[in-house]
């Protein structure tokens, strides 16, 4: 069997940082095999005394923690990369929680030489009991907020774009590149990216899951999709091919911006922009009858909506400030 080693990024992870390790000690696949690197952005609150809490009752696990200066998720990763030990890496969050038999199939999927990086899906969970977190785990599954993802909504074992959470054999990694770190989001996905531009297979089989805590409140939500969108720019100008119908919401955000500005004078675009907010509105509003009615929970009505709206227009509206900056400031993409 070989040995893998498990690297999490992490800051101020202090509530979520035990499921995660708990979770990885309850793995099917030999404790004696595996190595767990945490590199810490150097948290301020009590995470490391979590983590060292944990290793003083767990002594059979092999923990190990380094530290990452820039505390940044792309070079969490590289530092933990550099740190690993193992011949397979795991990638991991230090807000999610892996099923028990998750390393096992990664490991299993790449043996069986399924794909170069192997990874599953999410099963999105609250990151708080209130209506506003069940409305946001809900709309960041769904189809409306997240496109076609299949990691987001499920699918049959397939090849992919992406994959969250991959794993990979070690020298694959080596050969292929670590993650780039002038992109303070889709490292991921611009890992990707580049293993299929050399020939590699990305490979998503759903019986790999993992929860995922997603984000407490709306503002979390509109500053992870404002980075999300943000530097989706940059990806994009250097890989125009990986452009997807999901990403439109850049376009349409601009059609709210034009169509407002052109009301004032026009009445055939007030017309168009009201047009646009009934259409909007009722795919929102179908949206959370659905949820509602699938989850027999009426708050989801409106805050299935209210998310969804959050998503798009705070993705939409990064990506086109992302636009303007790198138009009218010179920028090249490489920031």
């Amino acid at each position: 069997m070989p040995t893998v080693s498990i690297i999490i990024p992490c800051f101020n992870e202090e509530t979520t940082i035990r499921l995660l390790l708990t979770a990885l000690k309850e793995q099917t696949y030999p404790r004696e095999k595996v190595e767990i690197v945490i590199s810490d952005g150097l948290s301020t609150d009590g995470t490391r005394d979590e983590i060292q809490d944990f290793q003083t009752e767990n002594p059979g696990t092999n923990i190990r923690v380094v530290d990452n200066e820039k505390r940044n998720i792309p070079a969490g990763l590289n530092r933990a990369i550099e740190a690993a030990a193992g011949e397979i890496i795991v990638r991991l969050d230090a807000h999610s929680v892996p099923a028990f038999d998750y390393v096992e199939r990664c490991v299993n999927a790449l043996e069986n030489d399924q794909g170069d990086n192997v990874g599953g899906v999410w099963q999105i969970q609250p990151g708080k009991n209130h209506w506003i977190a069940r409305s946001i785990a809900i709309a960041a599954a769904h189809p409306l907020g997240v496109g076609d993802a299949r990691y987001r909504v499920g699918g049959q074992p397939q090849l992919v774009d992406t994959v969250p959470f991959g794993s990979f054999r070690r020298d694959f990694i080596d050969r292929v590149g670590h993650f780039d770190e002038s992109l303070l989001s889709n490292e991921d996905y611009e890992l990707n990216v580049r293993i299929r531009n050399q020939g590699g297979r990305i490979w998503l089989d759903p019986r790999i899951k993992t929860k995922y805590f997603a984000r407490k409140t709306f503002r979390e939500l509109a500053q992870q999709y404002w980075r999300y969108g943000y530097w989706k720019l940059r990806m994009l100008t250097r890989y125009p091919e990986t452009f997807r119908w999901r990403q439109l919401s850049g376009a349409f955000v601009l059609t709210w911006l034009v169509l407002g500005l052109a009301s004032v004078w026009w009445p055939f675009a007030r017309l168009l922009l009201l047009l646009e907010f009934v259409i909007y509105g009722s795919a929102l509003t179908l949206a959370g009858i659905q949820a509602a009615w699938q989850h027999r929970d009426w708050t989801l009505l409106f805050g299935v909506p209210i998310a969804i709206a959050v998503m798009h227009f705070s993705w939409g509206t990064a990506f086109l400030w992302s636009f303007s900056t790198y138009v009218f400031a010179g920028k090249n993409g490489n920031k």
